[in-house]
């Protein structure tokens, strides 16, 4: 069940005139009274160089006029940018952070994003984002990547250049899970997994024996790859204490750091402290734009000037390179500039769900555990299949996702409000109320659910 909202924005008249074969009235910066494209059935018309010139300057005209217009529209809040920071009613989605909608801000910002070439470094506004990046971690230098699996990938075939590398990994972390083992598939690299902790966390022996030696019977570590805040463990935070430890192992056997820190601005809220504390152990940190900072697409990774130079490479290689990325890069740097001071709420929404659910008979909250924006919820006590269980709430409503056997993740973000909250709850005591009532083999036939990945 699917009810999100249908953009009401329609182009212009004039613009689909120009695309779409339509009338255009004269005075509307048209050579002609019509612009259209031929009939089929009859014969190509004869071109000269005058009317393809003509042609195309009417386009352009269309095009220009057009463009003021969605301006106008984006900077009054109609048609398509109008009520963009709500969501629908109908449907309270905790699948993930993922789910969220660029702001009325963001869409302004792409609407009217002044942009170039950034093959040949002339987008002024990605240029931006990147050094903006850099200077909030400490670092030196910042790149724009279409997604953070391309920037995880990217930075460990950087770290890691020759073919039969090794890297240090949790056995739960999101690169390790979910990015299609494409350090492997693309960069020969051999991931050395050490178990993840519930926290998030992996014993930093285990991380400083794993460390190989001189040895040519083995795989020579290149990179240690940590993520915080950690998905798979439910958004919990590498403490600062932790990060100082790994990064002495670190700094000792001369191994590399890489955070996936999809969520770090996340850990940054809940720590109170600013993310280059957290990631000053760090060579290299790749930033999620596109989940809890809610920008519609990207991610940034950061480091040293050297280290993004061949990063920049990297990124041409695997097909990250983009032209005039402002459109894109504009709603990511309103999401690192604006929206880490959402968090906060979105971390005490996620506390208050976990305080109520945990009030309802059959379910299993470990409070303690909710540290930033996800809440794990043990279904195993209702004896029904965590299907079952995803199925009743989403006809009611509510969207949610799985983790673990028996476990589901409800994921907050700033779409998500108080009332969205006591929806939930309520829905959960329905749903329970539901399975106590009715017999135990009258499952729900629904859709099921995939993993939460993300």
């Amino acid at each position: 069940i699917d009810r999100a909202p249908r953009p009401s924005w329609r182009p212009p008249p004039c613009a689909a005139g120009a695309l779409g074969g339509c009338e255009a009235k004269r005075g509307d910066g048209l050579d002609s009274g019509r612009l259209s494209r031929p009939n089929a059935s009859s014969s190509p018309p004869r071109t000269t160089i005058g009317s393809g010139i003509g042609t195309f300057a009417s386009f352009a005209s269309v095009h220009d006029q057009s463009n003021r217009q969605i301006e106008k529209m984006a900077s009054s809040g109609e048609g398509l940018f109008a009520g963009s920071e709500e969501t629908d009613g109908e449907v309270v989605d905790l699948r993930s952070d993922t789910v969220t909608k660029p702001t009325a801000e963001m869409r302004n910002a792409m609407a009217t994003a002044k942009v170039g070439d950034d093959g040949r470094g002339d987008d002024p506004i990605v240029k931006e984002l990147e050094s903006y990046a850099a200077g909030l971690f400490n670092k030196e230098a910042g790149l724009f990547c279409p997604s953070g699996t391309m920037g995880n990938l990217i930075c460990v075939l950087c770290h890691c250049r020759e073919r039969g590398s090794e890297v240090i990994v949790g056995d739960k972390s999101h690169l390790c899970l979910y990015e299609q083992g494409g350090i492997s598939t693309l960069g020969g690299v051999h991931s050395r997994q050490l178990p993840n902790n519930p926290d998030g966390t992996i014993d930093p022996d285990r991380i400083a024996q794993a460390v190989r030696s001189d040895d040519p019977h083995y795989p020579v570590t290149r990179l240690i790859c940590l993520e915080n805040t950690h998905n798979h463990c439910g958004g919990r935070i590498l403490s600062l204490e932790y990060m100082r430890k790994v990064g002495e192992i670190a700094k000792a056997a001369g191994v590399p750091i890489h955070i996936d820190g999809a969520r770090i601005m996340n850990a940054a809220t809940a720590l109170g402290v600013t993310p280059a504390k957290i990631t000053k152990h760090a060579d290299s940190v790749s930033i999620c734009l596109s989940k809890g900072l809610g920008a519609p697409i990207g991610a940034v990774i950061v480091g040293s000037q050297s280290f993004i130079k061949e990063a920049r490479r990297m990124r041409k290689a695997l097909g990250g390179q983009l032209r005039q990325v402002g459109v894109v890069a504009a709603p990511g740097l309103i999401a690192l500039q604006r929206m880490p001071s959402h968090l906060k709420e979105d971390h005490r929404h996620a506390l208050q769900l976990a305080k109520s659910l945990v009030t309802i008979r059959g379910l299993v909250v470990d409070i303690e555990c909710v540290e930033t924006n996800m809440v794990i919820v043990d279904v195993r006590a209702l004896e029904r299949s965590v299907e079952d269980v995803i199925y009743a709430l989403q006809v009611r409503g509510i969207h949610s996702g799985s983790m673990e056997e028996g476990t589901l993740r409800l994921v907050t973000h700033h779409h998500i409000s108080d009332q969205d909250i006591e929806r939930t709850v309520k829905t959960f005591s329905e749903v329970v109320r539901h399975f106590e009532e009715a017999p135990i083999d009258s499952s729900f036939e629904g859709s099921g659910s995939r993993r939460n990945e993300h």
